[in-house]
């Protein structure tokens, strides 16, 4: 971090003037080294950067404070907050390597794990309840490997790998496309809290900044950019989860998508990456043995722990029928009648016994998917 909060003063000065991006702001870093001696050079050396007529009138006031200068430095003066400049030795060295990474970037938690090895999860904010079982599974065996599972915050496939890598007792990294005194959607506070605890909520994003969806791809950006990887499970063809993986590919990290039902819109997206050379990955060992083959050094990955694993009650032969007749794809009632030969009531009463059991899920239009393979 900055020596003093004078110097962090016109960090944060610099980066809210209109129009300086990463990009103009690293010009200026190249040139003038920092900040302070970018403004101390005065209004000749700032004509040489096409600043907007109101960015130089700012910086001809730099000796007053701005209000929203001041409240981030009281906000980083509290416990657990960090103001990370892109000279920071915690700031993610991988994020830097990709381009174009924000100057600064608000801390909540622990900013050490930012430069350890990370994997995002990412997909659907509707998932599944085979896509959360997958998101939980993966999540979990990759984060007791060693890994940071780094996602944003958003509901569903993103919620569950926060959660499962903080249940199976690993790291968690949440990026947010808010203020970091605001949480988005507000029914994840408490998550927040515990990623806090475990981990880290950062975000590039000003004090006070309330959701936009045009901050969602600069969110994204960060995501790819910290990560060695970035894993896609339940995406639309038209899905944000698709922005994030091309950020990840151009920032030549690998891109992993697992596979789905043909008749599943929530597997268009990862299909359309695999036929666009994402890996195809069955197990979270698939991703593990890309990675160490790719040099990372990470331990070799360990088993769930059975607490973790859903239970199996042992099958009477017609429970296996069923299972068997529903296979991977969405089937109906009426369909498994004709695939079994058992009636219409011994179908349903298995469905609904499989379905608390967590071994198929109930879908609209009176559809039932397995959740599963089982053995």
């Amino acid at each position: 971090m900055p020596k003093d909060s004078l110097e962090l003063s016109d960090w944060l000065k610099l980066t809210s003037l209109p129009g300086v991006g990463a990009v103009l702001f690293q010009r200026i870093l190249d040139v003038y080294g920092s900040p302070t001696q970018f403004i101390q050079a005065g209004a000749p050396a700032w004509q040489h950067f096409d600043l907007k007529p109101e960015a130089l009138r700012s910086l001809e006031h730099h000796a007053a404070e701005e209000p929203a200068t001041a409240r981030a430095l009281e906000w980083a003066e509290q416990e657990h907050h960090h103001i990370l400049t892109c000279q920071d030795a915690h700031y993610p060295q991988q994020l830097l390597a990709a381009g174009h990474a924000p100057p600064i970037l608000y801390v909540v938690g622990d900013p050490t794990i930012l430069n350890w090895p990370m994997l995002a999860i990412i997909g659907t904010r509707n998932p599944s309840a085979g896509g959360k079982d997958t998101a939980n599974q993966f999540a979990a065996q990759l984060a007791r490997s060693g890994l940071v599972i780094n996602s944003g915050l958003a509901r569903g496939i993103d919620a569950c790998a926060h959660s499962a890598a903080l249940q199976a007792g690993g790291l968690t990294v949440a990026v947010t496309a808010t203020g970091a005194d605001i949480i988005y959607p507000r029914e994840h506070q408490k998550l927040a809290q515990q990623i806090i605890t475990e981990g880290a909520v950062i975000t590039e994003m000003p004090l006070g900044t309330e959701v936009k969806p045009t901050l969602f791809p600069r969110r994204n950006r960060i995501i790819a950019g910290m990560s060695l990887g970035t894993l896609v499970i339940e995406a639309a063809a038209r899905s944000g989860s698709l922005i994030t993986a091309r950020l990840a590919s151009e920032q030549g990290r690998e891109v992993f998508a697992i596979p789905g039902s043909i008749h599943n819109p929530l597997s268009k997206g990862c299909h359309k990456l695999i036929r666009e050379g994402a890996k195809l990955v069955e197990t979270a060992d698939d991703i593990l043995e890309e990675l160490v083959g790719a040099g990372l050094n990470i331990p070799d990955s360990q088993p769930l722990p059975a607490s973790n694993l859903k239970e199996t009650p042992a099958q009477d032969p017609e429970h296996r029928r069923v299972l068997d007749a529903l296979g991977y794809d969405p089937s109906s009632i009426d369909a498994l009648v004709r695939r079994t030969g058992l009636t219409v009531a011994t179908v349903s009463s298995i469905l609904l016994i499989m379905e608390l059991r967590g071994q198929v899920a109930s879908l609209s239009g009176g559809m039932y998917a397995r959740t599963r393979s089982e053995n």
